[in-house]
């Protein structure tokens, strides 16, 4: 499931909340202050994960894609 910025408009709430796609898209999420529905998306900076990169894997795999066979 995603975390998801919301602000609330009512009440002027912020908050983040992790929560199922459909929730998000049925306004089924409730500002945990005011309990309304109606909630705008806050864009933040977002958080990249990546694994360890294996020994043979291209140093440059940023920019060749990996096609470079190294």
């Amino acid at each position: 499931m995603p975390f998801y910025d919301l602000k609330c408009p009512k009440c002027g709430n912020e908050f983040n909340i992790m929560a199922k796609m459909s929730d998000r898209e049925n306004n089924l999420i409730n500002c945990p202050h005011c309990g309304s529905n109606q909630l705008d998306t806050v864009f933040k900076s977002v958080n990249i994960i990546q694994s360890k990169k294996s020994k043979d894997e291209c140093p440059n795999r940023h920019v060749c894609g990996g096609c470079c066979n190294h």
